[in-house]
């Protein structure tokens, strides 16, 4: 705020300085004379994707949420998922596209009408064009739906045209997958060696002594521990590039000059509530939130204003409270008795346009106002016919399973109309109401608990920073970005102020959120910019009433990181792994002696009748590959040298082997090997796979 009313003071000598740079670079460009280069946000292979594509698709899917979640906006979480899926969806997208080139996949005219139209359409078509009532897939909705397309809107054509490229491209895939699948082939060998693996079984007795049970002093950890063990498994250790973010939020809250401004501006609007005759218009222009018409029961209502709305007249108007930063004040509307709760039976006749409305559904709303009638009429001569004409004609999509029952609802629940409805009509009465989602014909079936209820008209206003305020915040969060330009002087400062530092641990480049930051995109831009070194200090953030600085603690490149940095994750690994050379020292004198080594090492010994070569996992350590491979590995019973393993070091006894019983017929084990490449295909192991050695520039940084 104060570099607001500085930028003012300054704001004819600012105009001077904005016209001399903006015509130094518009006669530099006129100069180079260079035609302007199309702006891309990435590519792929080579392919670039240009940023108004990007949007244009970032937009529909926009569009397209916003109506499946039948929200007007999305939040800006929201917004950034979509925009990171789109991302995904289009790299996909181009990445297939160029396989299906290559192999000659594609989707011909006649199969789409077929995966649409036909009697075994995709499942999408299935889903979007089911009938309510029989739950069965309604082909001529699907030819009534295209009949009047021309006849919609613009979006739903746009989504109409989104679908059938879905369904293309998601037919596209499963023929990808299902040449891959088809591909795959089991020789009789591989089959028989599968076989024998599941089935070949061998009794084992063993000692194991578990690496927790050892004390760590036993043994002494080098750098070339670490380094041995860190080149062996470095694979599991590349990452991606990140930064580790330290920050401090400067929240905005109202000081006591704020509280005390609006009290004064609070007993005002609470004498002009006393006097109003419209409260719930009063309520409308002077609360935070819009008048609620809920009915509330003794003991719902903020303890503050509970017994004096439910023990006094209308009209009456409680005194001002406050918690936290909010006043609350409430006055009393009206009082009824009724119901906690309400028991009814329904037909909803909807129409095109109606909230929820299938798609299909081409009734105009006086049809179903001719139709709701008649049926009411019916209804009200005999309402036992009720849950039958549900099955029969109600838009409710759960009426073919409960016959228009709604079971038990609390007062308020449905919509307003509804519930009025359901409230005023005596139990076994029939009547009819309109809302948003159509016409509806009810049957009250039960009320219970039926007590006094109030309607209260509340105010709620929030005590709001005052630009002073803002401007001292404002002013401390710039005297540690001005006064510290370097991590250890942030740090110092952090401390001599005693500030509040937070860590946002390995922040990718297009993560949108820190721990308790809004809008989080601009500090993580600020942290990944090609200028932003290791230590700098950032200017102030604007949060919408927090103010943030922030400095890049750490930086991690992409790829493998140096073992000094991962060095505290591998300590337990290394230490087993010590553990595991002390113990086969320490063991192999003992044979297969085991109360000896239980007695003087330590351990407990075991034993596993059938142990075969596909199971993997020993009882009580969980996975040890190692140790089943070399037990399999012997071709006669016999004792093994102890062996460190992943949990424990082992002592083996091999008591006998069991081949598998022969088999004529190995089908059964190809099946199964089929099977589980296939499964991992449609799991997309493929495409990541693909992914992986694609060639893909991600730019979205520039301009997100």
């Amino acid at each position: 705020m104060a570099l607001i009313g500085s930028i003012r003071k300054r704001s004819a000598l600012l105009i001077i300085i904005i016209g001399v740079a903006l015509a130094a670079f518009v006669l530099g460009d006129f100069v180079k004379s260079k035609p302007r280069q199309t702006v891309n946000i990435g590519s792929v292979d080579g392919e670039e994707i240009t940023i108004m594509d990007f949007n244009r698709k970032v937009d529909q899917n926009i569009e397209n949420t916003k109506s499946q979640q039948q929200k007007e906006r999305l939040t800006q979480q929201e917004t950034y998922t979509v925009r990171d899926q789109t991302w995904d969806q289009i790299v996909r997208e181009y990445i297939m596209s160029e396989q299906y080139e290559e192999l000659g996949v594609e989707v011909t005219t006649e199969e789409l009408f077929q995966l649409v139209q036909g009697n075994n359409p995709h499942p999408v078509i299935k889903r979007y064009f089911t009938n309510p009532q029989k739950g069965e897939y309604d082909k001529a909705a699907v030819l009534n739906y295209l009949q009047n397309l021309d006849k919609m809107n613009p979006q739903a054509k746009a989504q109409w045209i989104q679908l059938e490229n879905y369904i293309k491209e998601d037919r596209k895939m499963t023929k990808y997958n299902n040449m891959i699948s088809n591909a795959y082939y089991v020789p009789e060998r591989l089959a028989k060696q599968y076989y024998t693996e599941d089935n070949d079984k061998a009794k084992i007795e063993y000692v194991a002594i578990k690496y927790v049970d050892v004390s760590d002093s036993i043994v002494e950890l080098t750098d070339a521990d670490y380094n041995k063990y860190y080149e062996k498994n470095k694979f599991r250790y590349e990452q991606k590039a990140s930064v580790d973010i330290d920050y401090v939020v400067f929240n905005v809250r109202p000081s006591a000059d704020d509280v005390n401004a609006a009290s004064k501006e609070i007993d005002a609007i609470h004498s002009d509530f006393i006097k109003t005759k419209n409260p719930t218009s009063f309520v409308n222009a002077n609360s935070d939130k819009s008048y609620d018409s809920t009915w509330y029961k003794e003991g719902s209502l903020p303890v503050q204003i509970d017994s004096l709305m439910f023990n006094s007249e209308i009209g009456t108007v409680s005194e001002p409270y406050r918690t936290g930063y909010t006043y609350h004040m409430g006055r009393l509307v009206d009082t009824q008795m009724r119901p906690d709760s309400i028991n009814a039976t329904h037909i909803l006749i909807a129409y095109a346009g109606a909230m929820r409305a299938a798609e299909t559904n081409t009734r105009t709303a006086l049809e179903a106002k001719l139709l709701a009638d008649s049926l009411f009429n019916v209804v009200k001569k005999n309402s036992n016919k009720i849950e039958k004409l549900a099955l029969e004609f109600s838009d409710d999509g759960t009426a073919k399973d409960n016959s228009g029952d709604l079971g038990w609802f609390p007062d308020g629940a449905m919509v307003p109309s509804f519930n009025e409805a359901c409230v005023k009509t005596k139990i076994g009465g029939v009547t009819m109401a309109e809302s948003a989602f159509g016409f509806h014909i009810i049957k009250v079936t039960g009320k219970k608990d039926v007590a006094k209820k109030v309607r209260v008209a509340q105010i709620d206003r929030e005590v709001l920073a005052s630009n002073q305020t803002y401007q001292n915040v404002f002013a401390q969060a710039s005297k540690l970005a001005s006064e510290n330009q370097t991590k250890e002087e942030f740090d110092q400062a952090i401390k001599d102020n005693r500030l509040n530092k937070r860590t946002a641990p390995k922040v990718m480049e297009m993560s949108h959120y820190i721990a308790g930051v809004d809008n989080a995109r601009q500090v993580i831009r600020w942290a990944f910019e090609e200028d932003t070194e290791l230590g700098d200090v950032s200017e102030v953030f604007d949060l919408d009433g927090a103010f943030l600085v922030a400095t890049v603690a750490k930086k991690y490149e992409e790829g493998y990181p140096e073992m000094e940095e991962v060095k505290q994750r591998l300590y337990t690994f290394v230490l087993n792994e010590k553990k595991g050379e002390y113990l086969e020292n320490q063991l192999k004198n003992y044979g297969d002696n085991f109360e000896k080594i239980v007695a003087e090492v330590g351990g407990k010994i075991d034993n596993v009748e059938a142990l075969n070569f596909s199971s993997r996992n020993i009882k009580g350590f969980g996975r040890e590959n190692k140790l089943i491979g070399t037990i399999f590995a012997q071709s006669e019973p016999t004792t093994l040298k102890p062996m460190a393993g992943v949990g424990g070091a082992f002592v083996v006894k091999i008591d006998k082997f069991t081949p598998a019983v022969a088999a004529n017929d190995y089908t059964f084990t190809k099946n199964k090997v089929t099977g589980t490449f296939k499964q991992r295909v449609d799991q997309d192991f493929v495409y990541k796979a693909i992914k992986k050695v694609s060639d893909i520039e991600d730019n979205r940084l520039t301009f997100y």
